[in-house]
């Protein structure tokens, strides 16, 4: 008893201090699980089945560590709340006001895909160049709120399943310590 007790606190402390999900996968589901230092987690559905090459380019980016040390340099929160950004790997070592930010990738580009999910408030999507639907790589937003004006133009890839508190109190500059895929 004194075994299970003990095992049963451990997973709890593993739970507060975000070192596993706390959202697990069903079975066929992929989460990309966001760790942001002095944060939290994030835990994102994807999108799979409906946006298969925005999920996969996203999936194989953070397998190899690509989004780690990362960080969001678009926060806009004013004058209402819309969105924060990640995914330019020159945000590792650049300010985060930086005006190049945001133009950087992994070099692979993927087209539009229609997911048939709205921009909606916890909604992922691929960002891309101005005009250029079909120029998404490895950016990507988090809406804090409705964005409607957007659909058709970016591929919504993925939802928040947990962590909506984290990603509103994110900051221009928080860093993405660990980007993880869990399969279920």
């Amino acid at each position: 008893m004194r075994t299970l007790r003990a095992i049963v606190f451990f997973l709890s402390v593993l739970l507060t201090v975000g070192a596993i999900p706390q959202v697990r996968p069903q079975p066929g589901q992929t989460l990309l699980v966001l760790d942001i230092q002095n944060r939290g987690q994030v835990t994102i559905l994807l999108h799979t089945k409906e946006a298969p090459k925005a999920t996969a380019q996203i999936a194989r980016l953070a397998s190899q560590g690509f989004y780690n040390g990362q960080k969001f340099f678009k926060v806009v929160k004013d004058p209402r709340p819309f969105l924060i950004q990640t995914g330019d790997p020159g945000s590792k070592t650049k300010p985060p006001e930086d005006p190049s930010l945001g133009t950087g990738g992994s070099g692979t580009k993927v087209p539009y895909e229609d997911s048939g999910f709205p921009n909606a408030e916890g909604a992922v999507g691929l960002s891309t160049l101005p005009n250029d639907r079909d120029s998404g790589d490895s950016q990507f937003y988090i809406l804090l709120g409705p964005a409607r004006f957007l659909d058709g133009s970016y591929t919504v890839f993925g939802k928040v399943v947990a962590g909506m508190e984290t990603v509103r109190a994110v900051q221009l500059g928080d860093k993405v310590t660990s980007a993880t895929i869990v399969r279920g």
